[in-house]
C-alpha cells in the first residue's frame, strides 16, 4: 500500500520549523520535577543510609509535584476570576 504525501503539508511544516526555530518554550515546574524524578530513579545507592536518603528525596519530589499541581489549579481559578472581574468592569464602563 503506497501512501501519498501532500507537498503543502511538508512546505507548511518546513515553514513552521524555520519560523519557530529559535523559540523554544521555557520549561515549566513540571519539567524540572520530571527531570529530578528521572535523575533520582537512575541513582543506585551503595549504602543503607544513601538508600534512605534517596527514598526520602523521592517522597519529597512527590509532595512537590502534588503541591505544584494544587498551586497551578489555584492560579487557573484566580485567572478565571480576574477575567470575569475585568469583563464586568468593561460592561459597567
Amino acid at each position: 500500500m503506497k501512501t501519498k504525501f501532500n507537498g503543502d503539508f511538508f512546505n507548511k511544516m518546513t515553514k513552521d520549523f524555520i519560523v519557530n526555530e529559535g523559540n523554544v518554550p521555557s520549561p515549566t515546574i513540571f519539567t524540572y520535577i520530571q527531570s529530578l524524578s528521572e535523575t533520582l530513579s537512575n541513582m543506585r545507592p551503595k549504602t543503607q543510609s544513601e538508600s534512605q536518603r534517596l527514598a526520602m528525596a523521592k517522597q519529597h519530589i512527590k509532595e512537590i509535584k502534588r503541591n505544584a499541581r494544587k498551586l497551578q489549579e489555584k492560579v487557573q481559578l484566580l485567572e478565571e476570576k480576574l477575567s470575569v472581574l475585568e469583563e464586568s468592569k468593561e460592561e459597567k464602563a
